[in-house]
């Protein structure tokens, strides 16, 4: 009985592995008949191929060292105009916001209390002139009377002494008419230098004083006129040296955005002391401001001319990459990038000097840097944007 049970059994295991291969077989025909890699070597990555990039070449040529900061417009003389006696306003003759010139009349205070003062300093004087013309009558009289011994010494000694306190209470009653004088001109408020004139103050009617702080009007000098600018610590050498050559530095004053020269003036002088809270240093500079565009207390950009590098060669700062080793660039040759170390000079704007590590004419990458390596192939493209098939890999399409 167990030998008429084994033989089904084989079969039927024969008959599953038969069925199983044939499985297998039709899988594998199917397979053959569906589109596969070329034989050959396995291809590279997309991300292997050539890289686009946009190049610039290296230019020879003057490069000017400058030093850039904000500044304010500060007028190199403001004047808060006072009155130096006392008394009623009688008078206001300047207009508001008016150019005046050192001298100018702008105002009267009532003068007639001062010429009453003057007055009877005059009349003192005289009083006291008269005085010492008898005194000196007497004296030459006392002298002839002594020559005769006809009077004491001591008469005469005091005779003389009264003459010459005469003498001094005249001097005195002439320095009173001097400051009468002095004192009736001040109703006459001049302008004391030259200038745009601000908003008025004080209206007249009113009683002024010399202790009033606000005063009758303020005088700013518009022309010339300076900016006060900061430097770093760090620029602090260069500005010194070319300060020390006895080269007038040229400075230029921008708008606010940077894009418009406003004015040119020169660097008048540096502070004498760093700031340590902010480790800056205060420079004055001054404009002649012959057309008023520069008005106090705007703020401008400053460009401060230091030198200027002759035949320095310069690539835009956005080529220049940073890395462990220093600075470098991507270089072009035989469509292949190649990285080269260099040694980088002032910044001018959007330009920079390179020292050493390039030549006049040179392709530098400028745009396109980011997949590259040293002896990558690269595709040189012109225009805004590159083509597609270097910006980034083709797709196959489905089914090719």
């Amino acid at each position: 009985m167990p030998e008429t049970r084994s033989a089904p059994f084989s079969r039927a295991r024969l008959l599953w592995v038969l069925a199983l291969i044939l499985l297998l077989g039709g899988l594998w025909y199917l397979l053959s008949r569906s589109p596969s890699a070329p034989v050959g070597p396995m291809p590279r990555s997309a991300w292997d191929g050539p890289v686009a990039v946009r190049v610039v070449p290296a230019v020879a040529g003057d490069l000017a060292v400058q030093v850039k900061a904000i500044g304010t417009v500060t007028p190199l003389n403001t004047v808060t105009v006072r009155s130096r006696v006392e008394g009623e306003l009688t008078r206001v003759l300047f207009e508001e916001g008016a150019e005046v010139a050192r001298g100018e009349l702008l105002a009267e205070i009532d003068p007639q209390p001062y010429r009453v003062a003057l007055a009877q300093a005059e009349g003192q004087y005289q009083q006291n002139q008269a005085q010492l013309a008898g005194a000196e009558k007497d004296l030459a009289l006392y002298r002839r009377l002594h020559e005769q011994d006809s009077i004491a010494h001591q008469q005469l000694n005091q005779q003389v002494a009264l003459v010459n306190q005469l003498r001094g209470t005249l001097k005195a009653n002439q320095a009173q008419i001097d400051n009468a004088r002095l004192q009736l001109s001040w109703t006459r408020i001049e302008a004391p230098i030259d200038g745009r004139l601000g908003l008025r103050r004080i209206d007249p009617g009113n009683l002024v004083s010399t202790g009033d702080t606000e005063g009758l009007v303020s005088i700013t000098q518009m022309r010339p006129i300076g900016v006060l600018f900061t430097v770093p610590e760090a620029q602090l050498d260069g500005v010194r040296t070319a300060l020390a050559s006895g080269e007038t530095l040229n400075v230029e004053a921008l708008d606010r955005n940077g894009d418009q020269i406003i004015a040119t003036g020169r660097l008048l002088t540096l502070d004498n002391q760093i700031d340590l809270a902010t480790g800056t240093l205060r420079l004055k500079a001054e404009f002649a401001n012959d057309d008023s565009r520069l008005f106090p207390n705007q703020f401008v950009n400053v460009r401060l001319r230091l030198r200027t590098l002759p035949d320095a060669i310069t690539i835009p700062t956005d080529a220049v990459q940073y890395g462990s080793r220093g600075t470098y660039v991507y270089v072009l040759r035989d469509n292949k990038s190649y990285l080269r170390a260099v040694t980088l000079g002032p910044i001018d704007g959007d330009r920079v000097a390179v020292l050493e590590g390039l030549a006049d004419g040179e392709p530098v990458v400028l745009e396109g840097m980011e997949r590259l390596r040293d002896g990558r192939d690269v595709i040189v493209v012109e225009g805004d944007s590159a083509p597609a098939s270097a910006a980034a890999p083709r797709q196959r399409p489905a089914g090719a």
